[in-house]
């Protein structure tokens, strides 16, 4: 995969886990296995995602949250300096 513009990041999901790309980086973690898809980023907050999601057997798009700083600190990422760049996220699905 390319690397994303240092401003930009993507988020996407793939059975049973979420993809969160940026940079040259690409980080996945477990989610509900329920999850279909990510369908809209609403806020984004120097690592905190307010996301909305379709699930599996709910009518509707449930609200989620994601705090990504715990996440990259587990991984011995700086979260502040590998978060301060991006200033977009998108949800990004292969075709």
């Amino acid at each position: 995969m390319a690397q994303l513009p240092m401003d930009q990041a993507v988020l996407s999901s793939k059975g049973d886990f979420t993809i969160f790309r940026f940079g040259t980086h690409t980080i996945r973690f477990r989610t509900s296995p329920r999850l279909e898809k990510y369908t809209s980023v609403r806020e984004w907050d120097h690592g905190y995602l307010v996301v909305t999601a379709k699930y599996k057997n709910l009518p509707q798009e449930e609200e989620e949250y994601i705090d990504l700083v715990p996440i990259l600190k587990n991984l011995f990422f700086d979260p502040d300096q590998a978060l301060t760049p991006i200033e977009k996220v998108s949800i990004q699905y292969e075709q």
